[in-house]
């Protein structure tokens, strides 16, 4: 009998226990352009924390229509992003409330051409909220890249996001001579998706990181047929969204 727990097949979970979460890697920063084609322009100073190509923002106005005509954006509780200017661009281009109308709408989630965007301010009205977490950031250290700002910089460039949980304002955990391991930030991520179980909602939206994802999601599916692991963790192209269920097994 032991051996139909691993015999593939539909399983039945209680709704009360699982909780589902709409994946989005960020959109093309301009890190990506150089860096996809020679690893080793990962390194360079000039991508410090590095903001959405044109083309990534093409690639997030085709998400935010999608998210719209489907009615996810309506369906939405939460969203939680990375604390890097390419993931809080993403985000708040996608869940966003469209353009800010001065006067009317409070705070907007983002200044007229924050990160040299070339973009108008984006209103919070009828956005979800959007809070930040330094848990699903990429790869801690040496890559410029993946190093935040300061998070009195981030307030004044996205008044409406919620940076209340990260603790420190400058970014401590960066290190330029030391790169987190793989094995570090898979451990990182399954520690954020403990916490994720822990929130209220029942519909979050994640804006993360390719490494973070693919060194997270690794970790769950052994007890799947391969295709279906091989489906989770496939690595994410940029502004790419899927859509999984958290099961508590407990």
């Amino acid at each position: 009998m032991q051996d139909m727990d691993i015999i593939p097949g539909p399983g039945l979970f209680p709704a009360h226990r699982c909780k589902t979460i709409h994946v989005v890697r960020h959109a093309q920063g301009v890190h990506n352009v150089e860096g996809d084609k020679n690893y080793k322009a990962y390194l360079s100073p000039e991508y410090f924390d590095a903001e959405l190509t044109p083309l990534g923002w093409q690639q997030v106005d085709n998400l935010r229509k999608h998210v719209v005509a489907s009615g996810l954006l309506e369906r939405v509780d939460l969203v939680i992003t990375s604390p890097l200017m390419r993931t809080l661009q993403t985000a708040v281009g996608v869940f966003g409330g469209g353009s800010y109308t001065d006067r009317v709408d409070g705070l907007p989630l983002m200044v007229a051409n924050a990160g040299n965007s070339g973009r108008g301010a984006i209103s919070s009205f009828n956005s979800p909220p959007i809070i930040a977490a330094e848990l699903c950031r990429e790869h801690f250290g040496v890559h410029p890249c993946d190093q935040r700002r300061s998070i009195s910089d981030y307030q004044f460039l996205f008044p409406a996001i919620d940076f209340s949980l990260i603790e420190t304002d400058e970014d401590t955990v960066w290190k330029a001579d030391v790169r987190e391991t793989t094995e570090e930030l898979a451990a990182r991520g399954l520690k954020f998706l403990k916490w994720l179980w822990t929130r209220t909602e029942k519909e979050i939206a994640i804006v993360t990181h390719s490494g973070f994802l693919f060194h997270t999601l690794n970790a769950f599916g052994s007890d799947c047929h391969p295709l279906v692991k091989k489906e989770i963790c496939k690595r994410f192209s940029n502004c790419e969204l899927r859509s999984m269920v958290i099961v508590d097994r407990g």
